[in-house]
């Protein structure tokens, strides 16, 4: 009996996931535990087992498509058995789906997409009229490729001028190019108002000459562009810098290291501390521990702690929950294992979700940056950058100055969320929890 291969659905707020390798293809033999495709959420990556044996009797998406969670991907049974009632969008119900999952599996709408009229079947070509040819050739169009309207089929003019009037705008440069090359022209152009260029039908760019590449982006890559992009744009965000006197943490940290060195088992590290005294600050401004939903804010009574991630395939931001009721040891154990969770791809998705956290720390402080804008992952109502040690100059009393380590602070908020006022305070906080950080080993 065939039986449908789905979608997983990993966490509560994955809602589809992209297929990034289909390990078996129609035709192959597969037993039980092997490998069938590989896929990946926001930002973490499985592998899907076989739970039977069987052949691959079809596979219904291909390498980079997005899927819809608790879609049928593929299906596995004994060859000549039917499967159309398996394909997403087929009109009969699925059967047999529980062999491979507790639940049933609803087959996904299929999406329907109106045919052109104006294009002939692929292949075959239509009697153009002259007049209709001398406007194709004039606007670069393959008359022999549309479907005509005129007696036996004949392409006459008004059908050039349908695929004009529904065709974008095209460079002089585009035109010929595609008439050199019998090309077709894009559905969108580069250029203003979606004018089609050079470049979108195969030009080189001269600026970049042979000494340039082209590489599509990544999977991760898109979901993150897409993230930073509506952030950008469905925000109102304004940073404020501010240095905090780091010779308390810097103290604290030369006495954890010599504790460590002693047995100590945890290694408390500078980002640990700073995210202790975020964490006491936003017990102190509530009204930045919150998500800011359009006409309703959503206050936390509990801190959810977003860090972010530097890892392989790209930033990660995961979260470590209850924040306030972990000691400075158990917080950092917590940074950590997350941390190696998402380096190796191995990390909860739901604790990836944006909304899972409602504050984050991003510390670039490694790197040497002494000053950067860090952009909010919406809806929290603000992130705090963590910049590297600098030395300034400090009235150490009596008359007499002295160079100091400095660690700078980079708050980015939601305007709409928070006022000038009170994003200042709580980042005059922040500096001022570093100042009289105080743990116990």
């Amino acid at each position: 009996m065939a039986v449908a291969v789905i979608m997983p659905k990993q966490g509560q707020s994955v809602e589809s996931c992209i297929l990034t390798e289909v390990k078996k293809k129609k035709g192959d033999t597969v037993a039980v535990g092997d490998i069938l495709f590989a896929y990946e959420t926001d930002k973490a990556s499985f592998e899907e087992e076989a739970k039977v044996a069987g052949t691959v009797l079809d596979v219904f998406f291909g390498e980079g498509d997005e899927i819809p969670v608790l879609t049928n991907v593929m299906v596995i049974g004994n060859p000549g058995e039917a499967i159309e009632a398996f394909r997403p969008g087929g009109g009969a119900a699925v059967t047999g789906t529980e062999a491979v999952q507790a639940a049933a599996v609803p087959a996904t709408p299929a999406i329907s997409v109106p045919a052109t009229p104006s294009v002939a079947s692929a292949g075959s070509h239509s009697p153009v009229s002259p007049r209709a040819r001398k406007l194709a050739e004039k606007n670069a169009i393959q008359a022999e490729t549309l479907a005509g309207t005129g007696p036996q089929g004949r392409v006459i003019e008004r059908d050039v001028q349908a695929v004009i009037k529904s065709a974008p705008k095209t460079t002089p440069l585009a035109k010929a190019i595609l008439r050199d090359t019998g090309g077709s022209l894009p559905d969108t152009g580069s250029g203003l108002a979606g004018t089609a260029r050079g470049t979108d039908v195969g030009a080189k760019n001269p600026v970049y000459a042979a000494d340039s590449e082209i590489k599509p982006l990544s999977n991760m890559r898109k979901l993150i562009a897409k993230a930073m992009h509506a952030s950008l744009q469905n925000s109102a965000q304004l940073t404020h810098h501010l240095g905090a006197d780091a010779r308390r943490i810097t103290a604290l940290r030369k006495t954890v290291k010599k504790a460590v060195e002693e047995g100590y088992p945890t290694d408390i590290t500078l980002n640990d501390m700073v995210c202790l005294a975020v964490v006491r600050a936003l017990q102190k401004f509530p009204q930045v521990n919150a998500h800011f939903l359009g006409d309703s804010i959503r206050y936390f009574s509990k801190v959810h702690l977003g860090l972010a991630v530097d890892t392989e395939r790209g930033l990660m931001v995961p979260v470590v929950r209850n924040a306030d009721d972990l000691s400075v040891q158990g917080l950092a154990k917590q940074l950590k294992e997350v941390a190696h969770a998402c380096k190796k791809g191995a990390i909860d998705p739901d604790l990836l979700s944006p909304e899972a956290a409602s504050f984050t720390v991003s510390n670039l402080g490694n790197y040497g940056v002494e000053m950067f804008t860090p952009v909010i992952n919406l809806p929290q109502a603000a992130i705090l950058g963590v910049n590297t040690l600098v030395p300034r100059p400090k009235d150490l009393g009596g008359g007499v100055y002295g160079f100091v380590p400095h660690i700078g602070l980079s708050l980015t908020y939601d305007h709409r969320a928070l006022d000038g006022g009170e994003a200042t305070r709580f980042l005059k906080q922040i500096a001022i929890e570093i100042e009289t950080l105080d743990i116990h080993l």
